[in-house]
C-alpha cells in the first residue's frame, strides 16, 4: 500500500485493492458509474505516557512539538487505510470528498479521535 503524502494518480491496472482517493468531486477523464454512499475510517489513539510526558515539556516552549505531530500522522495514516477498506467492502475503487476531522476524548483530553471519511464510488476511464 502507498504511503500517504505520495502522490497518485488512479491508473486502471491498479490492483483491486487499492482505492483512488480525492478531495474534490469529480476527477478529470474519469465517469463516476455508481455512487455508494459515505464512508469512513475512524481511530480513538492515545498519546502515551513516555510521549506525553516528553511532549508536555516541549510544549512550554514555543515551537512544533514532534511527539505529538507523529502520533497525529500515524493516525491519520491508519484512518485513511480504514477508510479505504470500508470503501472496498461497499464495492467501491475511489473516495470523493475526502475529509479529515478530530477531537479530543477523555476526562483530560488524552485521547484523540481522528475521522477521515468521504463517499464511495465505482469510476471507470471516460471512453
Amino acid at each position: 500500500m502507498p504511503r500517504l503524502g505520495v502522490s497518485r494518480r488512479y491508473d486502471p491496472t491498479m490492483t483491486t485493492d487499492e482505492v483512488f482517493m480525492s478531495t474534490t468531486f469529480d476527477i478529470p477523464g474519469y465517469q463516476i458509474d455508481r455512487q455508494l454512499g459515505l464512508c469512513w475510517g475512524t481511530l480513538v489513539r492515545s498519546v502515551g505516557f513516555a510521549k506525553g510526558f516528553t511532549g508536555g515539556f516541549k510544549a512550554l516552549s514555543a515551537g512544533e512539538v514532534p511527539q505529538y505531530t507523529d502520533v497525529v500522522n500515524k493516525a491519520r495514516e491508519t484512518a485513511v487505510e480504514r477508510l479505504m477498506e470500508h470503501a472496498r467492502a461497499l464495492g467501491g475503487n475511489a473516495v470523493l470528498g475526502v475529509r479529515f476531522d478530530s477531537s479530543e476524548m477523555g476526562s483530560d483530553g488524552s485521547m484523540a479521535e481522528i475521522l477521515a471519511y468521504g463517499t464511495a464510488v465505482v469510476i471507470s476511464a471516460k471512453a
